[in-house]
């Protein structure tokens, strides 16, 4: 699998362990620049995650190689799950940081087979009142400027 120079320095990664060759895996698919692995938690069987090889800790700090190779391991491990394991659904979910229940800091994605009243991940508690054209047009008004060229 290999381990890149770049992360020989981060101490205590679990992810990097994996990568390195240090930490057992039972390892699903791997490309040229991510792994997808078995999660050792296996609450509803057909939980796998995919991580890039670097060591990078969130999401918006992704290389777009990176991110476009996650992806599309991620793809390829859902499709594999959903013909194996006939699932009732598939989550694919990504948190960062304390708030959003980050366990391990280095980017990772969830594939997750799902199936119905398993308990796990319902994203919102309540149905969410939806937001006012106002409210939209702002949030898109702050975000669009991070997209010129």
């Amino acid at each position: 699998m290999g381990i890149d120079a770049q992360q020989r320095h981060v101490v205590s990664c679990p992810f990097c362990d994996i990568i390195a060759g240090q930490a057992p895996v039972s390892l699903i698919a791997e490309n040229e620049r991510a792994i997808a692995f078995a999660d050792y938690r296996q609450t509803v069987f057909g939980h796998v995650l995919v991580v890039p090889r670097r060591h990078i800790e969130t999401v918006d700090a992704m290389d777009d190689d990176s991110a476009a190779a996650m992806m599309r391991l991620a793809v390829r491990v859902a499709r594999a799950v959903r013909t194996e394991l006939k699932p009732d659904g598939i989550s694919v979910w990504q948190s960062n940081g304390p708030a959003a229940f980050q366990e391990v800091p280095h980017v990772h994605l969830h594939v997750q087979a799902r199936r119905h009243d398993d308990g796990l991940l319902r994203v919102y508690p309540n149905d969410p009142d939806p937001g006012t054209r106002e409210e939209l047009d702002e949030l898109a008004r702050r975000l669009r400027p991070y997209f010129s060229a």
